[in-house]
């Protein structure tokens, strides 16, 4: 088989156009002037004759299977022999064998397809890819037939192309939905066995977000016109990555090896990109690679160096969404802010259109993206290998999300993202995605020293190459030393993330973490729904949820202000009794210890060890704040000693730039902001406090309940210095190597749970206007 492969991949003919290999495999055209393409096709018209059909296989998935045979040049019955011989006795059971042979069967020829020139541009690629997930979803006899599914589609696409070669249903959902029919579709399961097997088409993690953004429109379900554009807008992606950023470009920003550009903006006249530096703003040029963001000014015609910020290196960089206008004003939310250690102030990229943010919300997600990834691998100090391929898989991604954008102007929402760092950093649980790929990332070997047959179901040897890698470099984006996987590929068949018969671990971490998705979004929209605007109304808000404490507070200055002399002494005398109590009660469990503690062999020893590491600390806290104290009346007085009566020198301030009305005024309303986000962000942890108090969600507030009965116990019990003791370890070693990443995890645990706590409902009432009556 193996020989067979290299001889088709070293033989003359592989070089040529792929539309004339697909032609000479699909089609037996007797015209044809090259004779070697006319006997090829005669050679395997026999492949596809009934004589040689699988009897327990559907027609589609014996027309698939045929296919499969002339692209690898065998016949359909050496292909069954091999699934029969290199894969276990698991996957070839009775209720999936056909479905696992069809699977066999497409993944190595995808293999094959994949590394043919302008693959995603020919229909036979998407006809064959599309009839895979058709026959995947009625592979055997006993499965409901799906009549014409080719014939429908291709006629339809055929009758309906415009010019340019585009269908027309593309621009009506309604069009579509009514002139293809129904049956003539693709599910989500089909779709998530065969896309991912080309890594340029689908990604294991976002496949699902995929299907959704592609099948919006048609009740769940996939037309080949739909799937067929989506190919077609990769490729010019693919083509535009390829030839419209040129030598010149990257010379002028000096890319470093192994950079690679993803997209510009700013080109257009019409869509101008602002940097915005204070008050400061101009036009430029807006560029995004792999590893940085640069931004060229323009200036007479021409654009000036270009200014580059960092998005590899750990400088806490931080991009988020924000509100800009003219002359700094908060006005318009267009913009993206982009802020680091390295930077004195931070810079604001505007992206100005008539209606909508979607322009920079896609830079906003694919700025996140490559940074998400930088972080991702410093958090798993992943080696050379594992690093290029994570940042292959993030360009793929980006590629993926510009070619749904541009096609169907359809932009993802916060948990349909197409991007995966970006996925899996807002799903609930997402950091089990980024531990399945971590260690998933551990099997790479580019050496190539290890051999794995195709679609072999072994987990731990399944993932032998950078696949992401080599996809790119296929596609000749990715150029380099990263090319040397290619010596690789005549000995090893790819597959990426999918494998015959089995679940990939990743789509099962996807699954889990998706299945909070619903109680954080519930959530999230009581949230939405109790915030409002102005921070006279925020105060409001916040004033009537800390009425209990504000009550509470007056009543005890009433109390020490002795207006009743009666109540004031008995809180007087209540309270000095409840302190001086405490301190019997201390004494009390210091002596139950102690009486535990001598049960015990060498019992009394041990408490008096105990009571003697307490003593000591007591000791050294008390000699530490007199020393403190001591130290600060000695230098007032040793100051007063040497000054002898002269003046005290002037203390240094660096004053801030000046500014003139306008910018102060936007200061103060820019502090004005602030203040009111955190006003709002205090009165949404009230309401959240108050649906726990009131079991707006009874299993959170049982947890919480359980939890305060056992702090309650343990301050009753333990005695209060070794709580603070431990409360100071916990929050001092909480960035320590052993315990970063333990801590990192309870930490988004907490995170995640509080999110999905529900905000106590809030109904603003207007107060009567009697004057206006």
């Amino acid at each position: 088989m193996e020989d067979i492969r290299r001889q088709h991949t070293n033989s003359p003919n592989s070089n040529r156009d792929g539309l004339s290999f697909f032609k000479s495999i699909f089609f037996n055209n007797s015209g044809s002037s090259n004779g070697a393409d006319a006997d090829s096709v005669e050679a395997f018209t026999a492949a596809a004759s009934p004589n040689e059909a699988i009897p327990s296989l559907s027609p589609l998935a014996n027309s698939v299977i045929s296919r499969c045979s002339k692209i690898l040049r065998v016949s359909m019955e050496e292909l069954q022999c091999h699934f029969e011989t290199e894969l276990p006795e698991s996957v070839k059971q009775p209720p999936n064998y056909a479905r696992n042979l069809l699977e066999f069967c497409s993944y190595r020829a995808l293999h094959l397809l994949t590394d043919r020139p302008n693959y995603l541009k020919d229909k036979e690629f998407s006809r064959l890819t599309y009839d895979m997930m058709l026959a995947w979803e009625a592979p055997d006899l006993n499965s409901e037939p799906l009549e014409n599914a080719q014939g429908t589609a291709s006629s339809s696409n055929q009758e309906a192309e415009d010019e340019d070669g585009w269908s027309l249903f593309y621009s009506s959902s309604t069009n579509l939905a009514a002139q293809v029919d129904g049956k003539k579709t693709v599910g989500m399961e089909a779709f998530s066995r065969i896309a991912p097997a080309c890594a340029i088409v689908a990604d294991i993690i976002t496949m699902d977000n995929l299907f959704d953004a592609l099948t919006s429109s048609s009740s769940h379900r996939l037309h080949f016109l739909i799937y067929d554009k989506y190919l077609r807008s990769l490729e010019k992606v693919i083509k535009s990555v390829n030839s419209a950023f040129g030598p010149q470009l990257i010379s002028k920003l000096q890319l470093a090896e192994g950079e690679i550009i993803l997209d510009i903006d700013g080109t257009i006249p019409t869509q101008p990109v602002l940097q915005r530096i204070g008050l400061s703003s101009w036009p430029g040029r807006l560029t995004l690679t792999n590893y940085a963001l640069y931004f060229e000014s323009l200036g007479v015609g021409l654009y000036e160096k270009a200014v580059r910020y960092d998005l590899a290196t750990d400088m806490k960089q931080v991009i988020k969404p924000e509100l800009t206008g003219p002359l700094g004003a908060r006005l318009f939310d267009k913009a993206v802010m982009y802020k680091a250690t390295s930077m004195a102030e931070p810079i604001y990229l505007d992206f100005p259109e008539f209606k909508g943010s979607s322009r920079r919300d896609y830079w906003l997600d694919i700025c996140l993206e490559i940074m998400r990834a930088h972080k991702f691998i410093r958090r798993y100090n992943l080696k050379e290998i594992q690093q290029t391929e994570v940042l292959a898989r993030a360009v793929l991604g980006i590629f993926r999300c510009r070619a749904v954008k541009e096609a169907f102007q359809i932009f993802s929402s916060h948990y349909k993202t197409l991007l995966c760092f970006n996925l899996a950093e807002s799903l609930p649980g997402g950091d089990r995605i980024f531990e399945t790929l971590s260690s998933r990332l551990a099997l790479l070997n580019a050496s190539g020293s290890q051999r794995d047959s195709l679609g072999s179901p072994n987990r731990k040897m399944q993932l032998t190459l950078p696949f992401s890698v080599l996809t790119l470099s296929r596609l000749k984006i990715m150029t380099g030393k990263e090319a040397l996987v290619d010596g690789e590929e005549e000995t090893v068949d790819p597959v990426g993330d999918v494998c015959v018969g089995e679940t990939n671990p990743l789509e099962i971490a996807v699954k889990q973490s998706k299945q909070g998705i619903g109680r954080a979004e519930a959530a999230q929209a009581t949230v939405d729904q109790v915030k409002v605007e102005g921070i006279d109304t925020n105060i409001a808000v916040m004033k009537e949820l800390l009425f209990p404490l504000i009550e509470t507070f007056k009543r005890i200055q009433l109390l020490a202000s002795w207006e009743d002399p009666t109540k004031s002494t008995m809180f007087l005398l209540l309270v000095s009794y409840t302190i001086l109590r405490h301190f019997g009660i201390g004494s009390f469990f210091l002596f139950f210890q102690a009486c535990l503690s001598f049960v015990v062999a060498n019992g009394m020893q041990q408490q008096f060890y105990l009571w003697e590491i307490e003593e000591t600390l007591l000791g050294w806290i008390k000699y530490a704040v007199s020393s403190i104290i001591g130290s600060i009346a000695m230098l007032m007085l040793w100051r007063r000693h040497t000054n002898k009566g002269r003046p005290l020198d002037a203390f240094n301030i660096t004053a801030p730039p000046t500014r003139n009305a306008v910018e102060q005024l936007l200061t103060l309303q820019e502090a004005i902001s602030q203040v009111e986000a955190l006003i709002q962000s205090g009165n949404i942890i009230l309401l959240k406090v108050r649906a726990l108090l009131f079991a707006a969600l009874p299993q959170a507030t049982d947890f919480i309940a359980l939890l305060l009965v056992f702090m309650a116990v343990i301050f009753a019990l333990v005695p209060l210095n070794y709580i603070t003791l431990l409360l100071f370890l916990e929050a001092f070693t909480r960035e320590m190597p052993l315990r970063k990443a333990t801590s990192d995890r309870w930490l988004r645990r907490v995170r995640e749970w509080w999110f999905r706590i529900p905000a106590a409902p809030v109904q603003l009432i207007k107060p009567d206007d009697k004057k206006r009556n």
